[in-house]
């Protein structure tokens, strides 16, 4: 029996391997996190993130070679409809895997590999929303803007008018005071 050309085998012949690697990344997808042992979980993370990308292509020759490998529907969809979109602005790294010590029976290094669906980096969720928000909010800024100025320039035309009231009473009140005084100087 040939060994596979990477990584070591999972007991048992390619056939077998591809199937095993197939239940594994189906159940993956449907739990989003599964435990297994470091072996199986290191050659189960290339596998899956392959699959999800093709997910996040999203088009139909991408579902049915995802159908290819993964026969249960359901999984399929839920990986095109759920976790593409959960990942869409990741670059690769959708799988994490955890060690979490030795299985009690046979002392195998046991691990946890888990879907990542976290957004990229706070920093970046913040960004994006932010970028988000500004690009909703800009129509209607612009639209504030417009009544803004339009506001500014009532209130201008506004303020002028008590302003030039105001200073015309000033120029009476200063010619009443000097009519008085000049009155007094006669």
């Amino acid at each position: 029996m040939p060994t596979p050309t990477k990584g070591p085998r999972l007991g048992g012949g390619p056939a077998h391997e591809r199937l095993m690697l197939a239940n594994l990344a189906a159940a993956l997808f449907e739990h989003k996190r599964i435990t297994t042992t470091v072996t199986k979980a290191k050659r189960l993370k290339p596998y899956a993130e392959r699959l999800v990308t093709f997910a996040k292509r999203g088009d139909l020759a991408s579902r049915r070679r995802v159908l290819g490998l993964i026969s249960d529907k359901g999984v399929v969809h839920e990986l095109f409809t759920d976790i593409a979109g959960a990942v869409a602005n990741r670059d690769g790294g959708y799988t994490r895997i955890t060690k979490i010590g030795n299985r009690k029976g046979d002392n195998a290094p046991m691990a946890v590999i888990e879907l990542v669906l976290e957004p990229v980096s706070p920093k970046q969720a913040v960004v994006a929303e932010a970028t988000a928000a500004a690009a909703k909010a800009a129509p209607a800024a612009e639209e504030e803007v417009v009544e803004t100025e339009a506001v500014e320039t009532e209130a201008a035309e506004t303020e002028e008018a008590p302003a030039a009231e105001a200073e015309a009473a000033e120029a009476e009140a200063a010619e009443t005071e000097e009519a008085p005084a000049a009155e007094d100087k006669k």
